[in-house]
Formats: C-alpha cells, structure tokens, sequence
C-alpha cells in the first residue's frame, strides 16, 4: 500500500489575506483600465462647458457654432457667419439655424444630449456618420472626408426652436423684406445667405 506523505500547510500570518485581496483587487482594477485604453474610441458627447437651459428634441431647429474635424485633428467643416438683415434683427438667436431631422443621425442624437448654453465635444463613429462613402466639397471636388472616416464636432449650443416657429419667423423676415424691398426698389433687395456645410448634413 502507498503511503501519501503528508506536508504540513504553514498558517497564513496575520495581515496576508488582506494584502492578497488588495492584489487581486488592484490587479482587476489594471486589467479593466487596461482594456478601457486599448478599447476603440466610440459614441459619446463630453461636455466642456455644460448648459443650464433644456435640450432640444430631434424635430427642433437648433442654433448653434461648430467646427468638424477628422481623428487626425484636419477641420473638414464650420459652421458659416449667418449674416442677417436688418429686418432679422431679434427674431433669430445667436449661432448657425440646422434643423436636426436634416443632420446625421449620430449628429442628431448627440445634440438632444445638450443644453442650451453649453458647449460639448461629439464623437461620432464612422458606422454612425458617412461610413465608406467618401464625402466631396461640392465646388472642388475634393475629398475632405475620406470613407470610414470617425468624425468628432465642438459644438457650442446658444438656442433652438420648433421648426413651426422657425418657419413662421422666416416668413415673417421674408415678407418684412419684400416691403422693404418694395419701396426701396431693386438695389434694396436682400439674398439669403448661400451655401450649405460639407456636414453634418446627410
């Protein structure tokens, strides 16, 4: 018959359980930060200036300044001058008019996120944004978002509006124009600002 030779275990000193439940827990901690880093960057808005003012919905016309740029750091996009009338004059907030159900659906979601008076930086994914269609300047022709291409906006919130009210306010400007323009004569006659952003529009 075999005999098991029998080693005694030696007690574990006091203190020792803690530092090994402190290791694991400590290794645990690096392993998640580990993969944290090494995880690819995805959705999400981060706020640099939170807002105090509500959010808007993805059927508003929000007013806002934005500049978009590629992962490389390259500005592909920003957001115009609105040069108003005079006529316009306190019928429109501050910032650039887009109206969200026109923009990115990615774009969209990230601005109802916002509040009003806040500025905040946008990571939109490339599955989320143009994905492997390439996006043109449309008067040269030149690619300025390649495809695949994740794209992150600053964006600085200053209002928004319904788009009934945004279009009874441009109704407003226009007739007030035509009755400027009516007795002014020709060289009185105002033109809407031309142009439209590379993005975020679809």
């Amino acid at each position: 018959m075999t005999e098991i030779t029998r080693v005694p275990l030696r007690p574990i000193a006091k203190g020792s359980l803690a530092k090994l439940w402190i290791g694991v827990i400590v290794a645990i901690g690096l392993a998640l930060a580990l993969a944290w880093a090494l995880a690819p960057e995805g959705y999400g808005v981060s706020v640099i200036e939170d807002g105090d003012g509500p959010s808007p919905t993805a059927n508003d016309v929000v007013f806002i300044s934005y500049v978009g740029k590629l992962k490389n750091g390259k500005v592909f996009d920003q957001s115009p001058p609105m040069p108003l009338p005079p006529e316009a004059q306190g019928l429109f907030p501050e910032g650039y008019p887009m109206p969200l159900g026109n923009t990115l659906p990615g774009f969209a979601e990230g601005v109802t996120q916002m509040k009003k008076g806040g500025k905040y930086e946008l990571r939109i994914p490339a599955d989320q944004a143009y994905g492997d269609e390439p996006r043109n300047d449309p008067q040269t022709g030149e690619v300025v978002i390649p495809a695949n291409s994740d794209l992150i906006f600053e964006i600085e919130l200053f209002d928004f509006m319904s788009q009934d009210e945004f279009q009874r306010r441009v109704q407003t400007i226009t007739q007030m124009m035509q009755q400027n323009g009516a007795m002014q004569g020709p060289e009185g006659s105002a033109e809407a600002p031309a142009g439209e952003p590379v993005a975020p529009t679809q």
